[in-house]
């Protein structure tokens, strides 16, 4: 039987670091949705073809063919013992769909993984963050939580076009800032998001008994102590 993980948690849940774990301590592969889709650019066969085409539309890539993009990544072969899937399934439809294609393969979902995180601490860890990737591995600060010595200022645009910004300073370096994380009202709309997208998802699982809740407002060493000791209890 594989390992099959269902990782869920509103942005700023630490969600990349825990399935960064998991995937170090099981050694099974992290499927973010997000990646698949994008590796579809690169690809030339008729099912990424679909999906460039619906991209590239500006149209949201239906349930049917977002089914074949996890079938076809699930169907790869360091994904045969089990996977972490991030950012699916995104409604019950596409959690009915998941479990037969598992069930046809004589698997299950072993576990789906709430980090849970109030969600105004999640809106502050999103919107505060900025990292440093001139290092390796990446450092990121929060102008709410980690300083360090990140010099933190406000820009206002010079004809106030545009709302003022924040620049994250390191030693004369500017950090880097992702743009959906500096508008504050996307930031608050992925919060909306997220929640319309997950309760239903929840739902279908708790009724299966498989939903685990984990305190993400731990330290990440304490999340991730947690996550193990879930794991292997449903192995």
């Amino acid at each position: 039987m594989g390992l099959y993980i269902i990782l869920m948690g509103v942005q700023g849940a630490g969600k990349g670091v825990q399935a960064g774990f998991i995937k170090q301590t099981f050694g099974i592969p992290h499927v973010s949705t997000g990646d698949v889709f994008r590796a579809m650019k690169t690809r030339e066969d008729e099912l990424a073809k679909r999906v460039q085409a619906i991209m590239a539309s500006g149209q949201l890539v239906d349930d049917a063919t977002t089914n074949e993009v996890v079938a076809d990544r699930l169907s790869q072969d360091d994904a045969q013992n089990g996977v972490i899937l991030d950012g699916y399934p995104r409604n019950a439809n596409q959690a009915a769909f998941l479990d037969q294609l598992l069930a046809d393969k004589g698997e299950k979902i072993n576990a789906v993984l709430l980090l849970n995180l109030d969600l105004f601490t999640a809106f502050k860890r999103a919107f505060g963050r900025v990292t440093d990737k001139s290092v390796e591995p990446e450092v990121s600060y929060n102008y709410y939580y980690k300083q360090g010595d990140v010099k933190f200022t406000v820009e206002e645009h010079p004809d106030k076009t545009y709302p003022p910004r924040m620049i994250a300073t390191l030693n004369g370096k500017t950090l880097t800032r992702r743009t959906d994380d500096a508008d504050a009202m996307a930031v608050v709309k992925r919060i909306d998001t997220y929640l319309e997208n997950t309760i239903p998802v929840l739902d279908y699982y708790r009724e299966q008994g498989i939903v685990f809740d984990v305190n993400a407002e731990q330290s990440i060493a304490d999340v991730s102590k947690d996550i193990q000791q879930i794991i292997n209890g449903v192995k």
